[in-house]
């Protein structure tokens, strides 16, 4: 089992390289998931050295546990998803954790159907469905494992710029969630103010057709009344998405000083999808997270990683196609 060893140090070398060159790429998820995954086929592999009656325990829980795992992140998500409703209302993004969870239930149950059926067709269907669910899934924890990650980098001291981005009043009014990028917005210009600078604030955010006001209005009131001088704050009030809020927000930054760097502000669950953004729109800044109620975290967090995966539709459409090609003719034989 040396060759996973060799390959995942390989991937893992090459991981380091990348976060060190430019921490703001989806690849580099990738290459991580890659090394743990084929450093965990090496430690796998060892168990063929175990004593037959160890090894068939090995196997079994090899198998079981997985679909214990999954099983319990369904009754995880399908509880989520109706406290997401409870809480925020019946939008299709608050539908996310339960349908997340409703599609581990139908794999579960498609795998134990073709089990008991032995027919060719649910057996090609659970197959090509365990194909997918595994791409997406292996994806998905490489997502999560480098959202940690980048989550952990620290901003550079010295930044000339803030950027708040906007995440939607309530009647007009800042909300909690918005309030908590706020506020770490507001220790980061603490930080910098303490160390003699005086960097300018960006809030990002047009007005919504139910806000009465631009959401970057709201926010600059809100910094305002938290002894902020009004010289040091701007207003980007024309965005409606993640990348409007960058662009717009780096024309301003653009107009004052071309060459200084920022921090962008975002929550935490957010934090690596606007890293992505602001790569794209040229920004030289580090995206910090806020921290987000826990109950809120994970439809939001399945919902911004839909999100990075329908930024690369060419790759992941090929690779599910293969995939579906593949079981297709497994199943068929």
């Amino acid at each position: 089992m040396w060759i996973f060893y060799i390959v995942g140090g390989l991937f893992g070398i090459a991981f380091v390289a990348a976060l060190l060159r430019d921490p703001r790429r989806f690849r580099n998820a990738v290459r991580l998931g890659l090394a743990v995954g084929c450093l965990g086929l090496g430690v796998l592999g060892e168990a063929s050295r175990l004593d037959p009656a160890m090894f068939d325990r090995f196997v079994f829980a090899l198998l079981a546990l997985p679909a214990l795992t999954v099983l319990v992140l369904a009754g995880f998500l399908l509880a989520n998803g109706v406290t997401m409703l409870r809480r925020e209302g019946r939008r299709p993004a608050n539908l996310l954790s339960l349908l997340a969870g409703a599609g581990c239930l139908l794999i579960l149950a498609l795998l134990v159907l073709a089990q008991y059926r032995q027919d060719r067709l649910t057996a090609t269907l659970a197959i090509v469905s365990l194909l997918v669910a595994g791409y997406i899934a292996f994806l998905f924890c490489s997502y999560l494992a480098y959202a940690v990650v980048y989550g952990r980098l620290a901003a550079r001291p010295g930044v000339g710029f803030i950027i708040v981005l906007g995440s939607g009043l309530i009647r007009g009014k800042v909300p909690p969630l918005l309030a908590a990028r706020l506020d770490r917005a507001l220790s980061v210009w603490h930080e910098e103010h303490s160390a003699g600078r005086s960097p300018f604030f960006v809030v990002s955010g047009g007005q919504g057709p139910d806000e009465p006001v631009p959401e970057s209005h709201a926010m600059a009131d809100y910094l305002l009344a938290h002894a902020i001088p009004p010289d040091r704050v701007l207003c980007e009030d024309r965005s409606r998405t993640t990348d409007e809020n960058l662009r717009f927000s780096k024309a301003l930054i653009v107009e004052r000083d071309p060459t200084a760097r920022c921090v962008i502000v975002t929550n935490n669950f957010h934090a690596f999808r606007a890293a992505l953004a602001a790569r794209r729109a040229g920004l030289d800044g580090q995206v910090l997270g806020s921290p987000t109620a826990s109950y809120y975290w994970p439809s939001a967090t399945i919902r911004e990683f839909v999100a990075i995966l329908a930024g690369y539709p060419l790759i992941n459409l090929s690779v599910a196609t293969l995939l579906v090609v593949f079981g297709i003719a497994v199943g068929t034989e």
